[in-house]
């Protein structure tokens, strides 16, 4: 069964892969599409975004497509970047940008206060058919600077407590066991094998 990855990030494709490796299923990344449509996020929510991105790749391709959109929720800045993580102080900004922009609102906040999670939900949208979705979280605290050359994103500044490490000091292995993305991927693993029985049967 082909499955259609509705991302044009790289590390996202390295990460779903890797994850749901052994599902048994063909993974068609979208930046392989040409004429693609664009993948756009102006919901409200990830579930929104999710969905309009895997709606968009079933529609173009027919095939089954599986999209995630994931947020950084800060309790100090009331849930912020939320949504927006990926969009911080626009198009044009770096992964730098955004983690010294989070550094600097947070720079008065003492450790107890800098407790924040990592959100992902992703969705599966069959063609003409209905989205499915799975969520997963990951609980931690946002450090006083970037530590970690792995991973991508807020990862540097995001430390897990039961690790003692950040996410971009933990590697991938371990990554791809505890982070959000791969909590959300597990859970919806189940839609995926019961898509892929249906297909066979």
């Amino acid at each position: 069964m082909k499955i259609v990855l509705a991302t044009r990030n790289p590390h996202k494709v390295q990460e779903i892969t890797a994850i749901l490796g052994d599902a048994g299923v063909e993974w068609v990344p979208y930046s392989s599409l040409p004429n693609a449509p664009p993948l756009r996020e102006e919901g409200i929510s990830l579930q929104e975004n999710a969905a309009a991105k895997a709606e968009t790749g079933a529609a173009f391709t027919g095939l089954i497509t599986l999209a995630e959109d994931s947020a950084l929720e800060v309790d100090a800045l009331g849930g912020a970047p939320g949504v927006r993580s990926a969009r911080l102080l626009g198009e044009g900004a770096t992964d730098h940008d955004r983690i010294q922009e989070i550094l600097k609102q947070l720079r008065t906040y003492p450790w107890h206060g800098r407790t924040a999670r990592f959100r992902c939900v992703v969705a599966v949208a069959q063609p003409g058919g209905r989205t499915e979705f799975a969520e997963g979280v990951c609980e931690g605290h946002i450090t006083w600077e970037p530590k970690g050359t792995a991973g991508f994103g807020y990862d540097p500044i995001f430390f897990v407590p039961e690790y003692h490490r950040t996410l971009a000091e933990i590697g991938p292995t371990l990554k791809n066991r505890i982070s959000h993305r791969a909590k959300a991927l597990e859970a919806c693993r189940e839609i995926l094998t019961r898509l892929r029985d249906e297909e066979r049967s």
